[in-house]
């Protein structure tokens, strides 16, 4: 079995398989693993390249599908989480912190909005409870791409039927429920804005079922978020380890330059060293779909799919802002987390109009040196890729784009650490052409864009036989626990349903 990237969704693929028994080999092209979830270190600061907002992680039992494949590989207590509730929040109505799992949200719309805002709010969380237990019915531990479905789906069956009604919207843009629902023009913003981050859509194109998930994660008593000790890396570094435990093996600095097809079948790949690397079951690719169709030899797959894949749109790229600062004098009350937003009237998806911030530091001091803070910056998929493409990443005229592109990052952060620029000891600007280069995203995107008003995203089968693919650009589509869903599934369908049912006890405990 052959694994091409060692993402989120390709570690938790190849994992899973290694501890279904098959012999497991993951190339990656980079030399740290983890793909846009990987750890870095500049001078004794360690950075998250990308996602650093966890929940359901730290808990038993959990909904999130990444906390059932670490159940799964026997590594969910080898991580030590840190738990927090409260995220800094600066935006045009005024700076507040809110939290989660309690009700200081409506405590935020009485201040900002008045009573009927706080009615308004109280009604839609009665409305999505039934919604958010539709959408946790049914782990994506259970689900394959074949008839084998029916056997692990049914001990759940009678859940589903219970949930029919509430099943039966969630595959509705999540519009729906808020034009039915709410008239306050904040909340509006402020779940448009929720959507956006979970999805890279705004409300109309993201699925009712995927905020479901996120009220039932985030808006029950006593829910916390979660951050790893050690940062993203030690999230990957357990997925590596359970891939490992059970006989796989992983190569770093091994970038796939083809997919080999031999009688209609992909048997294997060719590695850019011209190492050949034969998979006695099956290739599947983490890399994006976009990135995976040129390593397919011509003529190997149909032109429809080739082009009805190639057609689906893709979300823009990220503009980064990594900084390691003195944090001498630094309030001790500082959030992990931060967002900033202009101007609701741009929109969700304005470039600069929307920025994250995330000091991991203020909950795991080891990820800088003493007395210091490690920073992360950045435009959650906002980025226009055509500003950068075909700059020569060692021209003038690059570093000056940088600087001006980063500039909106700096000012957000001022927001929160005014004096931040005369603390700097480290400063790295990602861009685009980063994204493109160390991640090998096309055109530096985040995934696709594909609105849920033009269906789902396709599952991880391919009209080749042999080829597979997970992560992203598949069922159930962006974000950590999607991507994890994503491996979970093609691994069941790669193999027995006895061997998948012995392990769903594990992974569901």
């Amino acid at each position: 079995m052959i694994i091409i990237g060692s993402g989120i969704g390709g570690l938790c693929c190849g994992a899973l398989l290694a501890r279904y028994g098959l012999r497991v080999v993951v190339c990656e092209s980079h030399t740290i693993p983890g793909g846009a979830a990987h750890g870095f270190e500049r001078q004794g600061f360690r950075f998250d390249s990308g996602p650093s907002l966890y929940s359901g992680l730290s808990s038993r039992p959990s909904t999130n599908p990444l906390r059932h494949v670490l159940d799964a590989l026997g590594e969910a207590d080898s991580i030590t989480w840190a738990n927090y509730d409260t995220w800094g929040v600066r935006i045009p109505e005024g700076d507040f912190d809110t939290t989660i799992g309690n009700d200081q949200f409506c405590q935020v719309l009485q201040r900002v909005r008045g009573d009927n805002a706080v009615q308004e709010w109280r009604r839609l969380q009665r409305v999505m409870a039934p919604l958010g237990r539709a959408a946790t019915a049914l782990p994506p531990a259970t689900l394959r791409l074949d008839f084998g479905a029916l056997q692990t789906v049914l001990p759940y069956a009678w859940e589903l039927l219970q949930n029919a009604p509430a099943l039966a919207q969630s595959s509705q843009p999540f519009s729906t429920i808020l034009n039915r629902t709410v008239t306050d023009p904040f909340i509006r913003h402020w779940m448009d804005m929720l959507c956006f981050l979970l999805s890279g859509l705004p409300a109309e194109g993201t699925s009712t079922a995927e905020i479901a998930f996120m009220f039932a994660e985030w808006y029950r008593p006593g829910v916390t978020l979660d951050y790893p000790i050690g940062g993203s890396a030690a999230l990957v570094n357990a997925l590596v380890r359970g891939l490992e435990k059970f006989g796989g093996t992983l190569r770093l600095g091994a970038p796939v330059k083809e997919i080999l097809v031999q009688n209609g079948r992909a048997t294997g790949v060719r590695l850019r060293s011209g190492e050949t690397l034969t998979a006695g079951t099956a290739v599947v690719s983490n890399a994006s779909i976009w990135d995976t169709l040129p390593l397919v030899p011509a003529g190997a797959l149909p032109q429809s799919f080739i082009d009805e894949r190639k057609a689906m749109p893709t979300c823009p790229s990220f503009l980064h802002l990594h900084l390691g600062i003195d944090a001498t004098g630094l309030p001790e009350d500082l959030a992990c987390h931060y967002i900033t937003l202009q101007d609701w009237g741009l929109g969700i998806t304005a470039p600069h109009n929307l920025i994250v911030m995330s000091i991991p530091t203020v909950l795991d001091p080891s990820l800088a040196p003493a007395g210091k803070h490690t920073i992360h910056v950045y435009t959650p998929a906002t980025e226009p890729y055509d500003l950068w493409q075909g700059l020569d990443r060692r021209s003038a005229e690059y570093a000056a784009l940088k600087a001006e592109r980063a500039e909106p990052l700096w000012q957000a952060l001022e927001r929160v650490i005014p004096d931040v620029r005369q603390r700097v000891e480290v400063e790295l600007v990602g861009t685009p052409l980063t994204h493109e280069r160390f991640l090998r995203r096309y055109r530096g995107s985040y995934g696709p864009a594909v609105s849920v008003q033009d269906g789902l995203v396709p599952s991880g089968k391919t009209p080749l036989p042999g080829l597979w693919c997970t992560g992203d650009c598949t069922f159930p589509g962006i974000g950590l626990p999607a991507v994890a869903a994503s491996g979970w599934i093609v691994a069941n369908s790669l193999t027995s349903v006895s061997q998948q049912q012995r392990l769903l006890g594990t992974a569901l405990r």
